[in-house]
């Protein structure tokens, strides 16, 4: 899949990995990595030195995965599926569900 075809606030699920089967909103996408970051999916444990204001310890935050691992998560399917394009009558360019032909 490609990366522009997923976007920040999207709903995605894992398709593999150790977090297979979690979904979420996608936070960021990081398009030089060919990576996604979603929230509260693959949490990692950061040892974080206190800074100025004395805030500092172990602190969870959402690592990133990789985009071939992500699916777009229809709404009216329920089911990862594939993203497509599809022009409207008005030359207006639309992302579709690739299972239902559903607007994304």
């Amino acid at each position: 899949m490609e990366i522009k075809k997923l976007k920040k606030g999207d709903t995605v699920k894992v398709i593999s990995g150790r977090e297979k089967g979690k979904s979420g909103k996608i936070q960021t996408v990081l398009v030089d990595k060919g990576r996604v970051v979603i929230e509260k999916v693959n949490l990692i444990k950061k040892h974080q030195k206190p800074d100025g204001k004395g805030k500092g310890g172990i602190i969870e935050k959402e690592g990133s995965i990789h985009i071939s691992n992500v699916m777009y998560l229809c709404s009216k399917c329920g089911v990862g599926v594939r993203v497509k394009y599809k022009m409207l009558e008005d030359g207006k360019k639309v992302r579709v569900c690739a299972k239902c032909q559903e607007i994304l």
